[in-house]
């Protein structure tokens, strides 16, 4: 009898693969995947790989939702420890230029927007509902601190949802051409700007 039962170990298997599909599409994207690469890296032959993701469509999809539990994970969920309002709002900021710093090289989910932003398909309706989901975030973190009082009445959530945002892509753009530092420098100064321009 094994220590791992059948149903375990392929979990362990498709986690492996994933993990693996996860750091290729970071340095070249979701369209840079191959199965042949990704059989090698992990020790198995394609039909393998292909035994756990039916396609290639349906690994790039499993892909994409990882990255998006994994930003969740690292940048949203802490921060929701901290009080409602600015407090919180500053946290996301704060755990996404963490974010920023540790996929200098790529990150799967910005470069995913880029990448179907002008397509049609099931890879390009995953990346527009995983952009909206976390815009909303974005937008309720804005909304809570309104209600808190910590930024002015007339806020518009949806415009400083955005500004965050361009400012984050502005980061990542610069972080990985430029150097972190010198970007994470601005990007503080660009932020304590946008809190001061909305506050009562």
């Amino acid at each position: 009898m094994t220590s791992v039962s059948a149903p375990g170990k392929r979990v362990a298997t498709r986690e492996l693969i994933l993990d693996n599909a996860y750091a290729l599409a970071c340095e070249g994207g979701l369209e840079a995947l191959s199965i042949g690469i990704l059989a090698a890296s992990v020790g198995m032959s394609k039909s393998g790989v292909f035994a756990h993701f039916g396609s290639r469509e349906d690994l790039q999809l499993a892909v994409l939702n990882t990255g998006k539990e994994r930003l969740l994970a690292s940048v949203l969920l802490p921060a929701l420890k901290q009080p409602r309002g600015l407090p919180r709002l500053r946290a996301i900021v704060a755990n996404w230029f963490d974010w920023a710093h540790r996929y200098q090289s790529g990150c799967v989910l910005l470069s995913a927007a880029s990448e179907y932003d002008g397509r049609e398909g099931a890879l390009r309706d995953a990346v527009l509902a995983q952009q909206t989901g976390w815009r909303d975030e974005l937008r309720k973190a804005v909304m809570q601190a309104v209600e808190a009082g910590h930024l002015r009445a007339d806020t518009d959530a949806s415009q400083v949802a955005f500004e965050i945002y361009a400012l984050m892509l502005a980061l990542h753009h610069d972080g990985g051409l430029f150097g972190y530092d010198e970007a994470l420098h601005h990007a503080m100064a660009a932020f304590e700007r946008l809190w001061r321009s909305w506050q009562p």
